[in-house]
């Protein structure tokens, strides 16, 4: 039997607000992102006729982004923060010989060819290849070993409260209405869980108990209670430099009149540094 090779057809394909590699939540089951799956029309129909009475299913799907991307046998688990490397197929990393992944999400209902979803982990554009049903007494087994993950503390010791105040959810709004980056989603996946684990994001400690996150072009600040397990996110500025806020200079990711346009409306001339 020739098994040199494979060929997969999409049957549809998922959209979310969420776009991008960092912004994607490391289990759906422990996100609030939401999104849908629109089928291509020749798969709805009768394919799907007898889905709706299950609360959950199976989504089978292509990590699109790594596609042709190197993988290794080793990898760096997000947790615990500066853990060991493990083997690739004892993680669920996205970056795998096939870029295959596998999600069990909640599914809230169904329109048409349209699947809508709870608590996914799949970004806007994600091919799917197959949906199966979830089935409890088939697919759950809670007291089944799991290996290394035996050593990672229980989520309720990972997860970190949120508090946003309102001069960052209005900025974070602005942003989002004028360019489509959702950094209210971004804060919520990158310091609700190791908040302070620069290795894998983009985090700067400034003095005291200020710490700066970056995201492209912005700086979002915040701090921290160690005590209470709680992030407080302040607030969200330009990193570019006033000078290069200057008209006519080089505008490389094509966003500095959004910048311009955020510290006139804020009148916040403090967020250019």
């Amino acid at each position: 039997m020739d098994i040199s090779g494979f060929e997969f057809k999409p049957i549809g394909v998922v959209h979310s607000f969420q776009k991008y590699r960092y912004e994607t939540p490391r289990q759906g089951v422990f996100s609030g992102c939401d999104g849908e799956i629109e089928l291509f029309s020749e798969f709805a129909g009768d394919a799907i006729a007898d889905l709706a009475g299950f609360e959950r299913i199976w989504v089978i799907f292509c990590f699109h982004l790594n596609y042709g991307k190197n993988w290794k046998p080793k990898v760096h688990p997000p947790l615990p923060a500066g853990g060991p490397g493990r083997s690739v197929f004892a993680t669920r990393s996205p970056h795998r010989v096939n870029p295959i992944g596998l999600s069990c999400v909640e599914l809230a209902g169904i329109t048409g060819n349209r699947l809508h979803l709870k608590h996914i982990d799949m970004l806007s554009g994600t091919p799917v290849l197959d949906i199966k049903p979830y089935i409890p007494e088939a697919d759950s087994f809670p007291d089944s070993a799991t290996g290394w993950r035996a050593e990672v503390p229980a989520a309720g010791q990972l997860y970190w409260r949120l508090d946003f105040s309102e001069c960052f959810m209005a900025r974070a709004k602005f942003i989002l209405e004028n360019s489509g980056l959702d950094l209210m989603n971004f804060v919520e996946v990158q310091l609700g869980c190791e908040p302070l684990d620069s290795s894998r994001k983009r985090v700067k400690h400034i003095d005291g108990d200020h710490w700066v996150l970056g995201c492209r072009t912005w700086r979002i600040n915040f701090s921290v209670d160690i005590a209470l397990r709680k992030v407080y996110v302040t607030g969200v500025e330009s990193n570019y430099s006033a000078e290069e806020l200057l008209p006519g200079t080089a505008d490389k990711y094509n966003d500095k009149d959004i910048h311009r346009a955020m510290i006139t409306l804020f009148v916040d001339k403090s967020s250019v540094q």
